[in-house]
């Protein structure tokens, strides 16, 4: 049964893409298998094995033409590949609603009456899970309708025989349906049953009072009085107005209850408006008889706007845009706390009320209120049936009885309904009216996902220019400028103020990350205080410590819309949460957060994806994230509020995972760098690393700044040490200068000694890279003394090796020798360091090259390569290669050059 709940979950969405979630939700509610999601693409399977068994997939091509395609975040059932009685049903069904509206009444009956036809029984009888639940019902109500709107046609074109008998029966299966007793009550009367009729009403409001304790509603109570005045013309219509016009009295009739037959002569009756025809408006939903209409009074419910609304025109675009008149359209908005969602929303509902003439109804759900989302979702469709005048049900304590009455409520009404503040799908989804045409618009701090939703919009903060301009707009022209009347130098003067101040509110928006609630709140401050300039503003919250501290008024509070959406957090997700704020970098990625909390990449991955759906951290790229501004503050607020041994944890983490990503990204590999942490840490290979590293940009120097400030010198220095050589081979030479000469003089709190001669080493490459050979001698030969010093005969080797190089560059070639001698001396002790012998084999190539021994050169070079190979170094083993190649030349080998 679940392979045909997970079939129906994909038929009844032809086309549209539904996700493992949606499928797993739907099928199996809340009681998921233990193995989660993994269990869709099997379910999938088997489905297809049987789906596409006897069709014409080819071989070899498997899902890519099966009726169920696998697609970029789920699958899709296509449209093509068969024929859906539920489909064929819909057209069907507009069929009978575009012939009614054109007023052929027979051919609408006939459609609705073919339509009905497919129905066998109970929709999806026996199906399981949520989602099919909600179609069983929905279809049920839609079927329902259909028979209503068939039987209206009906009694409108005279043929009021043919539905008493099935509207008795359907009576009896809905007796509080006051829908059903209405067209019944006019089927009587017009089979001249004026008795019968008046019982029917007699006995629907014996049980709505005796067991509802309501009166029945005014549509109702209308035919009832309709009946006892024997009024032919508004229970009888016909084909060219709503009601139709007057019927000719009947002759051998009994007289009405009232007596309004005198002699034989017709009473002259009220004529029902006329309806000028035009073509249907599609935004405008189906025409339906004024008496499907149950709202007494149309309710706009809409906050008033708030003065200042700034940007926003594309995303207000979306959510205005026109809806499909034959559905139920679903639009919902995201975004991280204070960023303007519930305005954007109120603003394009306001727009749209006049499509609405049943009314805009606004609800707020306060799903990130923990002391408010316990009155639940029963409290809130009480709320909405009192809303729309409907009584039905609203006693009850039963979730699913109170969502059937509210579907029932709405099933003949064109609502425009606003949902704000929804923690998740699950609390929307019953409040969804059932009426065609309807639009339901939801914010929520979280995406989501498991909603359908014709579109979603996402919001960001503002553009800079949009928040200065809004923040402008608050504090007013007073802090701008002033008036521009006085003389010319007091305009001189005022201009001057006027610019400094233009320039303060921008630096004012910036540090309130342009977020609307921090700017309206600073806006408020400074209304509040007019003495206070923009600037002195701007002073108090440069400083982090006491930013969120600032941006607070009344009950108004940034670092309070945070800390909600924190406290909803699952323990694993606020631990992720915490970590992000100890992030040396504002942009990151699964890695990093690995790193910071000692997880697998895959699970980093997930917390960091739950923690962008809760618009808490912001998605850059597919792989990279960042923390807004003053996110990133109320995450190291509370990074500091926890247990010190996860702080330490974390930051010993992340800084160890660059030490990593360092050194496996230079060429020298790891092995060239003795002390520290060893290994290439998650990265495969130096392109991985290389492409890490690119990622962070700009950032690298701040992450060793950061390592000095965290109190761990070690992994700054260790991190600077492998950076020079990618930072080198970038052209990045100010980078590289800066870290290392940042860090020489702090060296003395190294508790690795081998920095004072590495990082000394890295200064001199650093300077012979950029051809500066005296400044580059200078810091060899520093290096050179301290390693010596130290008996440290690796970083003896590696300034030795750089003192050589560089002399032969410069061509002291006797000098060079001299340096190579000594550093040949020590490689024989430099067993672990492959790069480095490597290196030093190809420079003592190029030394025998240059003096004619060319065997002995050829042999260096084939000593270089092989080590360059087991280092896997590509830079190192391309260089020696072109060496032995131009060797080759001189020998008079072209062929092996070329090879």
């Amino acid at each position: 049964m679940r392979e045909q709940a997970l079939l129906v979950a994909l038929l009844l969405r032809p086309g549209r893409t539904v996700s493992r979630q949606q499928l797993l939700d739907g099928v199996w509610g809340m009681e998921p298998p233990g193995t989660g999601n993994r269990v869709i693409p099997v379910y999938v399977h088997r489905i297809r094995r049987r789906l596409d068994a006897h069709g014409d997939v080819p071989a070899g091509e498997g899902a890519a033409r099966s009726v169920i395609g696998t697609v970029r975040g789920g699958y899709r059932f296509a449209p093509s590949s068969a024929r859906v009685d539920v489909a064929r049903w819909e057209e069907t069904a507009a069929e009978g609603r575009a012939a009614r509206d054109s007023g052929d009444l027979d051919a609408a009956v006939d459609a609705w009456s073919r339509a009905l036809g497919l129905f066998y029984g109970e929709p999806l009888a026996g199906i399981p899970g949520p989602f099919a639940e909600g179609e069983r019902l929905r279809l049920a109500e839609q079927r329902l309708l259909s028979v209503q709107d068939k039987v209206d046609c009906q009694l409108r074109s005279g043929r009021h025989a043919e539905a008493v008998a099935e509207l008795f029966s359907l009576t009896t299966a809905h007796p509080y349906n006051e829908a059903l007793a209405t067209l019944l009550m006019r089927a009587l009367h017009a089979a001249n049953r004026q008795a019968d009729a008046l019982d029917v009403y007699a006995a629907v409001r014996r049980r709505l009072v005796d067991e509802q304790g309501v009166e029945p509603g005014a549509e109702l109570r209308r035919v009832h009085a309709a009946v006892l005045r024997g009024d032919d013309a508004s229970l009888l219509g016909g084909p060219d107005r709503p009601n139709g016009p007057s019927r000719p009295s009947r002759p051998n009739g009994p007289s009405r209850p009232n007596g309004n037959r005198s002699s034989g002569n017709p009473v002259p009756q009220a004529r029902a408006p006329q309806h000028a025809t035009s073509p249907p408006d599609p935004s405008a939903g189906p025409r339906r008889p004024d008496h499907a209409r149950r709202t007494p009074q149309a309710r706009l419910e809409l906050p008033v706007e708030t003065g200042n609304f700034t940007g926003r025109d594309r995303q207000h675009q979306l959510l205005v845009a026109p809806t499909d008149a034959r559905e139920v359209t679903v639009r919902a908005v995201d975004g991280m706390a204070g960023v303007g969602k519930t305005a954007l929303v109120v603003r394009a509902a306001s727009a749209l009320r006049d499509r609405y003439p049943d009314g805009c109804l606004f609800v707020e759900l306060h799903g990130h209120r923990a002391d408010r989302e316990t009155a639940g979702r029963q409290r809130v469709l009480r709320r909405l049936l009192r809303s729309v005048g409907a009584g039905e049900g609203e006693d009850s304590e039963d979730l699913d009885e109170l969502a059937a009455s509210w579907r029932a409520a709405t099933a003949s009404l064109r609502l425009l309904l606003v949902l704000d503040d929804a923690a998740r799908a699950e609390q929307v989804r019953p409040l969804l009216p059932a009426g065609r045409g309807s639009l339901v618009l939801v914010t929520s701090r979280r995406r989501l996902t498991g909603l359908d939703a014709d579109r979603r919009v996402s919001l960001s903060p503002l553009g800079i220019d949009e928040a200065t301009g809004l923040l402008t707009r608050i504090v007013g022209r007073e802090e701008n400028g002033g008036d521009g009347d006085g003389d010319r130098d007091d305009q001189a003067d005022r201009g001057e103020r006027a610019d400094r101040a233009r320039v303060a509110v921008r630096e004012l928006a910036t540090l309130c990350g342009r977020l609307p609630l921090a700017l309206r709140i600073v806006g408020a401050r400074i209304q509040d205080r007019p003495s206070w300039a923009v600037e002195s503003l701007v002073a108090r919250l440069t400083d982090d410590e006491r930013r969120l501290d600032e941006l607070a008024v009344e009950d108004r509070s940034v670092e309070a819309a945070f800390r909600l959406s924190y406290a909803q957090l699952p323990a694993a997700e606020q631990r992720a949460f915490r970590a992000l704020g100890l992030s040396p970098t504002v942009r990151l990625d699964r890695l990093t957060l690995a790193a910071l909390l000692g997880w697998a990449p895959p699970e980093a991955e997930r917390a960091l994806e739950s923690l962008a759906d809760a618009s808490l951290v912001q998605r850059v790229t597919a792989e990279r994230y960042r923390l807004h501004d003053l996110v990133a503050v109320y995450a190291r607020r509370v990074a500091a509020a926890s247990q010190p041994g996860e702080a330490a944890a974390a930051r010993e983490g992340v800084f160890r995972l660059y030490v990593a990503a360092a050194r496996c990204a230079s060429d020298w590999g790891t092995s060239s760098c003795p002390t520290g942490p060893q290994g290439n840490g998650p990265f495969a290979d130096w392109e991985e690393a290389t492409a890490w590293l690119d990622e962070a940009g700009g950032e690298l120097v701040d992450v060793i700044g950061q390592a000095v400030e965290a109190g761990r010198l070690d992994e700054a220095c260790w991190i600077a040490e492998g950076l020079v050589d990618y930072l080198t081979r970038q052209g990045r030479f100010h980078e590289c200068r800066t870290t290392l000469e940042t860090l020489l003089p702090l060296l003395g709190r190294a508790t690795d000694r081998r920095m004072d001669s590495a990082l000394r080493s890295g200064l001199g490459i650093l300077y012979g890279v950029q051809g500066r050979y005296e400044q580059a001698r200078d810091w060899f030969t520093e290096a050179l003394d301290i390693s010596r010093r130290a008996g440290d005969e690796h970083e003896q080797a590696r300034a030795s090796a750089g003192l050589g190089t560089f002399a032969n560059l410069e061509g002291r070639i006797a000098e060079s020798m001299e340096h190579f001698a000594e550093v040949l001396r020590l490689a024989g002790g430099l067993t672990h360091d492959d790069w480095l012998t490597g290196s030093i084999m190809t420079r003592a190539g190029d030394m025998h090259h240059q003096l004619g021994e060319h065997d002995k050169a050829y042999d260096r070079y084939l000593k270089a390569i092989a080590l360059a190979e087991k280092a896997g170094s590509p830079r190192l083993h391309g260089k020696t290669l072109l060496r032995l190649g131009g060797l080759q030349l001189d020998l008079g080998r072209p062929a092996e050059a070329q090879q």
